[in-house]
């Protein structure tokens, strides 16, 4: 398959489109959990290898795991660097997510880590990244640099003052509001909802907004999801994995009487 067939990143054509693609996090390293994930209606998966217990060879076989279906896997790693970008790059993931953005260098970081020489500083080795691509070593080499995304989660109250100069670096093409970190950053820890974070979202979203880098964010509820699609996010995370597993048996469980009437 030559580059001009190569399959485009369903997000980047959803965005082009005006539409918001909705996702969840991963944190469970399940290939059966991906499958039913990837059967459920979603746009895209963010594999966890941050926070859950997520290591390269269950990311390999999760990201395999979304062959064949609509599910675009991306991975959110620990650190800003090109070592922890690579490996999920390698094995296949359309882009990578990068914790604490807080200046235009580490957008500009972030950017460098997932392009090749000359535009960036990944280095070679996508053994296994074309077979999940569906494409020859050769069209994954020509067309990776621009469908994998560099994605930059702005979460830390010093960000206030730097949004945008991080979204004016060139090449990042997604920014998530990261509200946790945000509320713990200001004092505010597990208070998402506090009125000087939701303040605090409220400005970075206007800057976001009107650049061309996409505004995600997390959407627990329809109705939060439906708000936040009308303010300007194209990239939604509706729930984690366990969350929604959690949510699921209260559902099944809500009114079952366990004693006999």
């Amino acid at each position: 398959m030559d580059a001009s067939n190569a399959p485009e990143n369903r997000l980047r054509t959803m965005w082009r489109e005006g539409r918001c693609a909705l996702g969840v996090i991963a944190t469970i390293p399940s290939i059966q959990t991906v499958q039913v994930l990837a059967g459920s209606g979603l746009d895209f998966i963010l594999i966890d290898m941050e926070h859950g217990p997520i290591g390269p060879g269950e990311a390999h076989a999760m990201i395999a795991a979304t062959a064949g279906t609509p599910l675009v896997p991306l991975v959110r790693v620990a650190a800003l660097t090109d070592w922890h970008a690579k490996i999920p790059l390698d094995l296949g993931a359309f882009g990578v997510c990068f914790p604490m953005i807080s200046t235009r260098a580490d957008a500009q970081a972030a950017v460098r880590a997932v392009r090749y020489p000359p535009s960036g500083e990944r280095a070679w080795g996508p053994f296994y990244a074309p077979m999940r691509w569906g494409v020859s070593m050769r069209c994954y080499q020509d067309r990776a640099d621009d469908e994998v995304l560099a994605i930059a989660t702005i979460e830390h109250v010093n960000v206030l003052e730097t949004i945008d100069e991080i979204v004016a670096a060139p090449g990042l093409d997604l920014a998530f509001i990261g509200r946790g970190d945000l509320a713990t950053s200001m004092g505010h820890h597990g208070r998402a909802d506090h009125p000087a974070v939701e303040s605090a979202a409220e400005k970075l979203e206007t800057v976001i907004r009107a650049s061309p880098v996409v505004l995600g964010g997390v959407a627990p509820t329809p109705e939060q999801a439906n708000a936040m699609i009308a303010r300007g996010y194209r990239a939604l995370v509706v729930g984690f994995d366990w969350s929604l597993l959690q949510r699921g048996i209260a559902g099944a469980l809500d009114g079952v009487k366990r004693d006999r009437a």
